[in-house]
């Protein structure tokens, strides 16, 4: 496949598919923008080819058509001043409106389009609407990881129509590319930390990589629920009653692959889900009754940050706990402090989903680890070997 850096664009209609699902406060002001940084080489580069760059991406999960609150001309602002370029903007995505923004657009001018999924067609992966997307453009690019394992209309199925002329864009290239260091040659030994609420969702992840982690570190939620299949007492921590007899089953098959699997042996536990709450610190199979689990507890801390210490290569996904509250960041905030520590001993380490990477940014962290993936799905999806839709649509 020709590589997006030897395309002509001078005088091209280029259709980017970019991820701008951002998040917004209750002024519409971005409060990350990440996404939209990690956007910004590969339109360059289609500006600086004298191409007519015309941008697509969903925002949120609009229920029934067009809502304001949802709107990425909330977005068009903070881009022109990103991009420094005065970014248009059209109020649909198809149809007359699109056409004659296009018209109007200059070589090297941006256009932004409305809200992809205020069409429920986007998300069914509707053929005719993503036929209609693809007569707004000569060029199709792709690169929006974070929806990469969505067999959407706009990344899925859109790229059948251009068969000379679609491309992986440059975030979504070095995306695939750093996935494929812990996939396929990663330095041993190999540890994953995989932290969140709940097993669901990443047990097919947890799965995966115990073909090809030395070792796994179990943190956040989770770990009451296989702190209940060994028997023990959570109180009223989070617990998944229908996931026990499957975390058993994770715990026989780490063990009959050789996997070290650790989990943690202490916790600070809450009487309510409160950052002023009442709180202490037992073993994790041992929370008094009335008490939630809701941080990893200083022996876990030692004991996971002793291990990363001597790893070679780290995959984080989720968080050790909620660590959105001060008074339960700290297994979190520990985690990541050793994570990059041993990057910069030279270990390769890849933090990836939405918690992972929030936390990272909040203790002030990004710039101190190998690579921070843009899609927490797609990365999932990705780490378990399937083929992500958006990226087979390129390759086929």
């Amino acid at each position: 496949m020709e590589k997006l850096t030897a395309v002509s664009f001078k005088g091209k209609r280029v259709l980017i598919r970019i991820d701008f699902n951002v998040p917004l406060d209750a002024n519409f002001k971005i409060t990350d923008n990440s996404r939209i940084l990690g956007a910004i080489p590969t339109i360059k580069m289609v500006i600086a080819g004298g191409g007519k760059v015309i941008l697509i991406s969903h925002l949120g999960r609009p229920k029934n058509g067009p809502e304001n609150c949802f709107s990425l001309k909330h977005l068009v602002n903070h881009l022109s001043k990103v991009l420094e370029v005065d970014v248009a903007f059209a109020n649909n995505c198809i149809g007359e409106t699109a056409e004659t923004a296009i018209n109007n657009l200059e070589e090297g001018g941006v256009l932004l389009l409305e809200n992809l999924r205020f069409h429920s067609e986007e998300k069914m992966g509707d053929t005719v609407f993503a036929k209609q997307l693809a007569n707004l453009a000569d060029i199709y690019i792709n690169d929006a990881f974070g929806t990469a394992h969505r067999a959407h209309a706009s990344t899925a199925v859109i790229a059948q129509f251009f068969p000379e002329s679609k491309y992986f864009g440059l975030l979504l290239e070095k995306e695939i590319s750093n996935l494929e260091v812990i996939l396929e040659n990663p330095q041993k030994p190999f540890t994953a930390i995989i932290g969140g609420a709940k097993i669901t969702g990443k047990i097919d992840v947890i799965m995966a990589l115990l073909d090809k982690v030395d070792n796994l570190i179990i943190g956040g939620g989770m770990a009451y629920t296989i702190a209940k299949a060994m028997g023990g007492n959570i109180g009223n921590s989070l617990v998944e009653e229908e996931k026990i007899s499957l975390a058993k089953q994770l715990i026989e098959l780490a063990k009959s692959k050789g996997v070290n699997l650790y989990l943690p042996s202490d916790s600070v536990n809450a009487n309510k889900f409160d950052n002023n709450a009442e709180t202490n610190t037992s073993e994790i199979t041992n929370i008094p009754n009335g008490f939630m689990g809701l941080d990893i507890g200083q022996e876990s801390i030692a004991k996971f940050s002793e291990i990363i210490e001597h790893s070679k290569t780290i995959i984080w996904n989720g968080p050790m706990g909620v660590f959105e509250m001060p008074n339960f960041e700290k297994g979190t905030r520990e985690i990541a402090n050793a994570i990059c520590k041993v990057t910069e001993k030279g270990a390769y380490s890849l933090v990836g989903g939405g918690d992972s990477v929030a936390a990272i940014k909040q203790f002030g962290l990004a710039d101190k680890v190998s690579y921070l993936s843009t899609g927490g799905g797609a990365m999932l999806a990705f780490l378990e070997g399937k083929p992500l839709p958006g990226i087979e649509a390129i390759l086929s």
